[in-house]
């Protein structure tokens, strides 16, 4: 099974959607196999959001992630990093479907609820920042053998 990391950013959980949230991601048969609430130090922000570091929006973003807690997350399946990211939506709101994360919650790029990978590479780099290996408690959930074709 793969792997990727889901962050509910603090407007995400100021807002109440964290149970929304997990719902839609175990409704699509996906696994839960790491899960808490922190606020995030500056290092792991910076390493987090390493790519956006020199953009001029990076100090806003990263005073916005400080600014509140965060639900971090390990999300197991097959494909899973595609599939979180068409649950979620598009990053920008405006342009997020009907129906994903961002689309029905969403409102502003700069406050769009959540942040997921976007590939295998940087799932597996965000793992690794935000939970050590004994965090993880992988488990074969009862209705596998219903969502997965073997």
């Amino acid at each position: 099974m793969d792997r990727t990391f889901v962050m509910i950013k603090p407007d995400g959980v100021q807002r109440g959607l964290v149970g929304e949230i997990v719902s839609r991601l175990e409704s699509k048969g996906l696994k839960l196999i790491a899960a808490r609430f922190e606020i995030l130090s500056e290092k792991r922000i910076n390493e987090q959001y390493r790519e956006h570091l020199k953009k001029p929006f990076f100090p806003s973003l990263k005073k916005y992630i400080m600014g509140g807690p965060c639900f971090l997350m390990v999300w197991e399946g097959r494909d899973v990093v595609s599939i979180v990211r068409k649950v979620i939506g598009a990053t920008n709101p405006q342009e997020a479907s009907p129906g994903t994360i961002r689309g029905d919650f969403g409102n502003d790029i700069g406050r769009n609820v959540i942040h997921a990978s976007d590939s295998h590479e940087s799932a597996a780099h965000e793992i690794a920042i935000h939970f050590k290996p004994a965090e993880l408690f992988p488990y074969t959930r009862i209705d596998e053998s219903v969502i997965y074709e073997y």
